[in-house]
């Protein structure tokens, strides 16, 4: 065994920690032993998430009391003299309550004002009650879309945006500096905890339905018919009062999907990018002939949508096609209102389609892109801020945000923009595919795909960290018989034109990821994730849409050349 391993195994085994703990320990075997003390849980892209256990490596009491303790010392430092207030919330899954009270405890021993949640609300919820209430910071227990046994915390900063460099790295350094369990203040301070809920839920639904830019339309499709499912998490808490108050009347529940259940029993993951997940509401919408399905994940920051084809099929749209009708109905809807002027603004990460950057630049509109990770999108809201004005923004995985009271992606917001957007198309006569097809012949058919690779544990860490190490000693020359014409390196912060052999800095913070652009479109990213032991390889390919009657066969066109690069490749 390590020595270091070995020497926070001890630790644990003869420091405070309650006899359930260390009896839990002495049971663990070798294997066990390692990979939950071989490293501490940091902030990743999504903050702090993994599987729930015991052991430096999981999420427990102990690292959830480390990381919030170490929370409370840097808020104090960064923000001296000052009555420091945080915000506190958690979504459905199995102990998300339990965590939340330690968290809203901890908050509380260290002199703060804590606004805690009555109950589970979604993520977004969080972010927009820190700006409500003026607070310094915020956390939710959430662990998104991962499978029941993990749970995570998200933590965020005054502007309601998730925890960014450099207070992340700060954080670390507070928690690393925690050497005893008994630096931890777990003692709740009641005085200190002021519970929130149903007023909060109003202010933040008013705040949705003034986003609406198509009133009209509602009225006149009020009975469009809605299918949603919060496949057991939050969004069973605001999505169907959002949709009511908004004015759709024909909203249709998944009912075996509705109630909240940690150990998500209808699906496999509860991630509205999988297909199986999706399966019970995909029944209900063909049964009753719906105009749309959503489903939003645990923490309801996400969500998938199915609509029905040029065929009258079902189909799932993925998070590329969601995003860009969804944003690209924004920015339509806001130019036929008037509104732009030149100074508005849509933000999307670096992997999203650029489906969106052509829409945007069409329409008057800039189109920024951040690294994956919302918090990145936030960032550039708050710089922006005062100069130019948010539309909307997005990522690839399925999460979206309309308008800037929110820092985070906001699948409730996103669900009753959705049913307005289908609600504008069908008032025109239109399926909202007819809409993206329409798109593919104004701006170009782009096609996206990704695979994601799983690798557990420390050896797949090393065995993902190696995969990356060696793309950059060897990147390839040529893809699909395409020649490769460009080289991002996130890491490296450099971009290699191959062509001009020049290479010129990236102005974006440091990230392992890497891009290579070919002479025939493609695009090609490789991202180790920042939140699971997954390495995710990206792919956008394009070409023009001709006809509305090509459609298929484009489609299928571009899906080999996709099949191709991932062949050729050898992933």
């Amino acid at each position: 065994m390590d020595i270091t391993i070995q020497k926070k195994i001890d630790q644990w085994k003869s420091g405070n920690y309650d006899a359930e703990t260390k009896e839990a320990i002495s049971k663990m075997s070798e294997e066990e032993l390692i990979d939950s003390f071989y490293k501490d849980l940091e902030f990743g892209t999504g903050g702090l998430r993994g599987l729930m256990g015991v052991g430096s490596n999981r999420v427990n009491k102990y690292t959830v009391g480390a990381a919030t303790q170490g929370l409370s010392n840097y808020l104090k430092k960064a923000f001296p003299n000052e009555q420091v207030k945080v915000a506190v919330a958690h979504d459905s899954r199995n102990n998300s309550p339990f965590f939340a009270s330690i968290v809203a405890d901890v908050f509380s021993a260290n002199g703060f004002k804590v606004y805690f949640f009555e109950s589970l609300r979604p993520t977004p919820e969080l972010s927009f009650a820190i700006r409500h209430f003026g607070c310094h910071s915020g956390v939710v227990l959430t662990a998104s879309h991962n499978p029941k046994e993990y749970n995570g915390y998200k933590a965020y900063w005054t502007d309601g945006g998730q925890v960014t460099p450099p207070h992340d790295k700060n954080i670390i350094a507070e928690v690393n500096a925690i050497t005893s369990v008994e630096e931890i203040k777990f003692e709740r301070m009641a005085e200190n905890i002021q519970i929130i809920g149903k007023e909060v839920d109003e202010v933040y639904l008013d705040m949705i339905c003034g986003l609406s830019v198509s009133k009209d339309v509602i009225q006149r499709q009020k009975d469009l018919k809605i299918v949603f499912s919060p496949i057991h998490g939050t969004g069973i808490t605001l999505v169907p009062k959002l949709l009511e108050k908004m004015g759709f009347t024909n909203v249709h529940i998944v009912q075996r999907q509705a109630t909240p259940d940690g150990n998500f029993p209808t699906v496999v993951y509860p991630n509205p990018e999988e297909e199986e997940a999706m399966r019970i509401g995909l029944e209900q919408a063909k049964e009753i002939d719906a105009d749309v399905l959503m489903a939003t994940d645990p923490d309801a920051d996400r969500v998938g949508i199915a609509v029905k084809n040029h065929k009258g099929e079902f189909v799932l749209l993925n998070g590329n096609q969601t995003g860009s009708l969804l944003i690209g109905y924004m920015i339509q809807a806001w130019k036929e209102a008037g509104k732009i002027t030149g100074k508005e603004m849509v933000v999307k990460t670096i992997v999203t389609s650029e489906l969106i950057d052509k829409m945007a630049e069409a329409n008057g509109v800039k189109c920024y892109n951040t690294l994956t990770g919302f918090k990145y999108i936030a960032e550039v809201i708050k710089e922006k801020e005062g100069k130019e004005t948010f539309i909307a923004g997005g990522e690839e995985s399925y999460g979206y945000l309309i308008g800037d009271a929110v820092r985070d992606k906001d699948a409730v917001a996103s669900c009753g923009m959705i049913a307005e957007l289908v609600a504008y198309a069908k008032d025109k006569g239109m399926s909202l595919f007819d809409m993206l097809i329409d798109n593919y012949l104004k701006y170009g058919f782009y096609y996206e795909n990704l695979i994601s690779i799983t690798k557990k544990g420390k050896t797949g860490a090393e065995e993902i960290k190696a995969m990356m190490a060696e793309w950059r000693r060897n990147p390839p020359t040529i893809i699909n018989r395409s020649k490769v014409t460009k080289v991002l390196d996130y890491q490296e912060s450099i971009a290699k034109d191959l062509i001009a052999g020049t290479t010129t800095p990236l102005a974006f913070p440091k990230s392992d990821v890497l891009q290579f652009y070919t002479e025939d479109g493609s695009k090609i990213s490789a991202r180790p994730s920042g939140t699971e032991p997954k390495i995710k390889f990206y792919f956008s390919v394009n070409t023009t849409l001709k006809s509305k009657a090509d459609y298929d066969a484009t489609e299928q066109v571009l899906k080999e050349r996709i099949t191709a690069i991932i062949k050729d490749l050898g992933l």
